[in-house]
């Protein structure tokens, strides 16, 4: 049984999962393992986790985005139920394939709908993933009032309902716990082979390539309190790794991360992205930021 992301996702990561993998603890795969993701956006490195390595008997996620969590939790709990109402979305959206104005009448209705926050969680959970897989680009972008304001996208025949997969994923969401808020509330679930993969919102490189996935934001402060938690998981005995932008650009000598993480491995990868909306992929170099916990040897004297 293999799983996938049920979701388009911005910034997703299954671009940089040969070099995450690089970046794993000695032994990995022979621990038995708490992961934790406190940003778990689309879940590309979860569910890669989560297909390759059984050795993990403890997985906790969580986002601060209440309409991404309460979607996990929908699959986890409702998938059978949430099918059938993708089901129903797909087969009306397709109605619309000849008729642009009607299609985009009915996108704009059920955007509406979801921003009203007004419909019980397996509506809403619908409504996400239909909003996710017709929009442009599948992008989620909400304003300062929290409300959804992608268009609609280009796509004739999108796969809203995936059911094959929403039923594998719902199955290994099984043992997955699932939490949503601030990642400090991740602490309390850290025992002594924990593995932590952050991948807050990116440093935005210029001004114009900063969107927002919630209604927050996650400034250069925000960015300096994760290196403190980082901190704090070093005196814990945590491995981490953490994805950001890499802002030290050959038009602008930033070296904000360079110096906020100055005492860890700072790897720069280069990765093709889609930027500022448009359709052509750039190549940039994001960062992977890592620490190296070294596991203490006990000496036997004779």
């Amino acid at each position: 049984m293999q799983a996938k992301p049920f979701l388009k996702w911005a910034g997703g990561k299954s671009r940089l999962l040969p070099e995450i993998k690089k970046l794993l603890p000695i032994n990995f795969e022979n621990k038995n393992i708490t992961y934790i993701e406190p940003f778990v956006g689309g879940g590309s490195v979860l569910f890669w986790m989560l297909n390759n390595y059984s050795n993990i008997e403890r997985i906790i996620i969580n986002d601060i985005n209440s309409d991404l969590i309460n979607t996990y939790k929908v699959i986890k709990k409702f998938p059978n139920e949430l099918i059938e109402i993708l089901k129903v979305y797909q087969e009306k959206f397709y109605s619309f394939e000849k008729d642009k104005d009607s299609r985009k009448e009915f996108y704009m209705n059920q955007r509406s709908l979801f921003n009203l926050r007004s419909s019980d969680n397996l509506t809403q959970a619908a409504l996400f993933i239909f909003l996710n897989r017709t929009c442009f680009n599948g992008l989620y972008r909400v304003n300062k009032n929290n409300n959804f304001n992608v268009p609609i996208g280009s796509y004739i025949t999108p796969l809203i309902c995936d059911e094959v997969n929403i039923l594998n994923v719902s199955k290994m969401l099984k043992k997955v716990k699932i939490l949503c808020g601030d990642y400090n509330k991740c602490l309390k679930y850290v025992d002594d082979q924990t593995l932590f993969y952050l991948d807050p919102p990116y440093k935005p490189i210029n001004k114009v390539s900063s969107f927002n996935y919630t209604h927050t934001t996650f400034n250069d402060n925000e960015q300096i309190r994760l290196r403190d938690f980082c901190k704090e998981l070093d005196l814990k005995k945590c491995n981490w790794i953490l994805s950001n932008s890499d802002v030290r650009t050959k038009e602008n000598e930033d070296h904000f991360f360079d110096e906020l993480y100055s005492d860890y491995e700072i790897n720069r990868v280069v990765v093709k992205r889609f930027i500022n909306n448009n359709s052509n992929k750039k190549q940039l170099n994001e960062l992977l930021i890592a620490n190296k916990v070294v596991e203490e040897v006990v000496l036997v004297h004779n």
